[in-house]
């Protein structure tokens, strides 16, 4: 079925960008700088899609305000060291400049904070192909459907022509509720069998296939 959708919400981290093994480096070279148990890399990996907040809470619950101060700016500055080798994943701007050309209204939900989004946009050139952006610093942070609702509200959107592209199951758990479409990606920060467990419509393993699926359903 062509044109189902009206409205399409991409995750940016691990979705668009190739960012989920220095996210994870950097969480753990926070926590070593702090002094605090260096998280696994598939803890670290679970918190992706978050708020950095929420992020630090679950991973360190024992932390105090001041070690949570800490590891936040450990956190940025380890990110802008290691981020220097972070590009989007290939294709990806073609897929968002083929979506663009028909005419779909395009938007980004991600855990970043607003400046570092804006940074991506204007690093990744994305940033021209995007009608509107939610960050979690100026909203509730995923999987609280907040970012989605305000996007439909903005574009008179109705739930059932939304569609949320994320590759974690904080993505896909907003999409439910926010009670839209979800569509996952494998090729990111978590496991296929954790995505199917939320049903989203379809998961998609490379950035080929997501063309595609595009190609066929929008």
């Amino acid at each position: 079925m062509l044109n189902q959708f009206d409205l399409i919400i991409f995750d940016w981290d691990g979705t668009l960008l190739d960012s989920t093994s220095v996210i994870v480096s950097s969480l753990q070279s926070s926590a070593d700088d702090v002094d605090l148990p260096q998280p696994s890399a598939e803890d670290a990996r679970h918190v992706i899609g978050l708020g950095l907040s929420d992020a630090l809470e679950y991973l360190f619950p024992i932390a105090s305000s001041q070690q949570v101060g800490l590891l936040v700016d450990r956190y940025f500055h380890h990110y802008s060291v290691y981020g220097q080798r972070v590009s989007l994943f290939e294709g990806v701007t073609e897929v968002i400049e083929s979506l663009h050309t028909k005419e779909l209204l395009l938007a980004v939900a991600t855990g970043k904070g607003r400046s570092e989004l804006d940074n991506a946009f204007e690093s990744s050139g994305l940033g021209q192909y995007f009608h509107a952006s939610r960050c979690a610093d100026e909203t509730f942070s995923k999987p609280h459907p907040a970012m989605i609702l305000e996007l439909m509200e903005q574009f008179d959107v109705e739930p059932r022509r939304a569609l949320m592209v994320g590759d974690t199951t904080h993505d896909l758990q907003m999409a439910i509720n926010a009670k839209v479409a979800g569509l996952g990606v494998t090729y990111g920060a978590h496991p296929r069998e954790s995505l199917l467990s939320l049903a989203p419509l379809d998961c998609v393993n490379s950035i080929v296939e997501l063309n595609l699926w595009f190609e066929t359903n929008v």
